[in-house]
């Protein structure tokens, strides 16, 4: 990080959520691997920032993924939402269907 440019201050924070469980896991593997969390994020990020080709590698992959994912998810809402369409009742079908289930079962 010798070839940082030194200005501004230092409080920007880059925050997110994460579930108990995941953080854990990368406090485990980041004291593993004699890091600290910001050490692990800035570094990261450093590598992101400058182009490093393994990080990118992988965000290639994830963008990918996350593509497929993503349309494969429209995809899919979009055969659900004409299924509904498909068996979707108007309100007076709805009631049409209460009259004859109380005619056939008066003792509802």
């Amino acid at each position: 990080m010798a070839n940082e440019i030194d200005y501004g201050d230092l409080t920007k924070r880059v925050v997110f959520t994460e579930n108990d469980h995941r953080q854990a896991q990368l406090l485990i593997r980041c004291r593993h691997d004699g890091l600290s969390q910001s050490d692990f994020f800035r570094h990261i990020i450093t590598g992101y920032i400058n182009g490093d080709s393994r990080i990118q590698d992988y965000i290639d992959e994830v963008k990918t993924h996350g593509k497929i994912r993503r349309r494969k998810s429209q995809n899919l809402k979009k055969i659900g939402d004409q299924k509904v369409k498909d068996f979707a009742l108007s309100d007076g079908e709805v009631d049409d269907i209460f009259d004859i289930l109380a005619e056939e079962f008066p003792e509802l």
